[in-house]
């Protein structure tokens, strides 16, 4: 992948100094199946200039944005190109601290520590992605503090206090305006270096769709992404919900025309499904109609 940031135009002192990094802090073999391997590349050279430069710094990132930025892409692309093993904690209101740090257990007739995966990564230099935070009850992030600031130690109750491991990070993301969601207090934000994460562009999305489907064509790359960005653009005017800008959808869509599906159907069941009421899913078919002709077959979207 550190060829992939010197296509992006990365400096490349930066990647020299990821280059170091990963020979320095060589991961476990018991965890380098978590190491990831990337499908999906996110193409922001500002956006991976400032995060790859706070993870050298030692500090920890929080990736804010709306709904199909790319946040979650990126944080698993951070910990490829870094080379470290990832945990994913997903927030949900029954998260506890016990689910982060980990807990007793009964196994060969006595009791034991379960460690969880913020002790986990802490150990083995792991990069942490603490994904929906603003989900989390605050009692759940507390016991965080110090793990996330200048400290950098997990202290266990009726255990051991332990010292993280220095290529230890946490990776934070957070939608706007989510059902469920409320305000980071500001003793929580203060321990991230925070990027703020564009919504995706015209070229960014065409690289990813043809990354993706290498046997697409470019002109179909390019409607289907303008069909987005249209859809995008609809979102922002309050014309329909956020619930069709759905990138995973739109990708997943065209996987299903490769298999054949009619390309209306795939895109419903990708992204105008997505919302459940009559009136917006007619706004959405408007707007893929107003770019893509009923006459369109599998072979003009794809070169096999």
């Amino acid at each position: 992948m550190l060829e992939k940031l010197s296509e992006l135009g990365i400096r490349q002192e930066l990647i020299d100094e990821i280059a170091e990094f990963r020979k320095n802090y060589p991961v476990e073999e018991a965890y380098a199946s978590r190491v990831p391997l990337p499908k999906q590349f996110y193409y922001g050279k500002e956006v991976w200039e400032q995060a790859v430069t706070a993870l050298l710094c030692g500090e920890n990132i929080l990736l804010v944005g709306h709904k199909a930025t790319g946040k979650n892409i990126f944080a698993e692309n951070l910990a490829g190109v870094f080379g470290r093993p990832r945990w994913d904690v997903s927030f949900h209101v029954n998260m506890d601290a016990a689910s982060l740090i980990g807990m007793d257990t009964f196994r060969n007739g006595e009791v034991t520590f379960r460690p969880g995966p913020v002790y986990t990564a802490a150990r083995t230099g792991g990069f942490t992605v603490l994904d929906e935070i603003n989900m989390a009850k605050s009692e759940a992030m507390a016991v965080l503090h110090a793990t996330l600031d200048f400290r950098k130690t997990i202290d266990v109750p009726g255990y051991e206090r332990i010292e993280l491991h220095p290529a230890t990070r946490f990776i934070a993301t957070m939608n706007y305006g989510y059902s469920g969601t409320k305000e980071l207090n500001e003793a929580l934000v203060s321990r991230f270096a925070v990027i703020q994460m564009p919504m995706i562009s015209l070229e960014s999305l065409v690289k990813l769709i043809c990354n993706q489907y290498p046997d697409i064509r470019k002109e179909a790359a390019e409607e289907l992404a303008a069909v987005f960005l249209d859809l995008q653009k609809k979102c922002e005017n309050a014309e329909i919900s956020s619930k069709a800008l759905d990138l995973r959808g739109l990708l997943g869509s065209i996987g299903l025309m490769e298999k054949g599906l009619d390309i209306y159907t795939a895109l419903d069941m990708g992204i105008t499904n997505k919302s459940f009421d009559p009136y917006e899913q007619t706004l959405i078919r408007d707007a893929i109609r107003a770019r893509i002709s009923r006459k369109t077959e599998k072979k003009d979207i794809f070169t096999d």
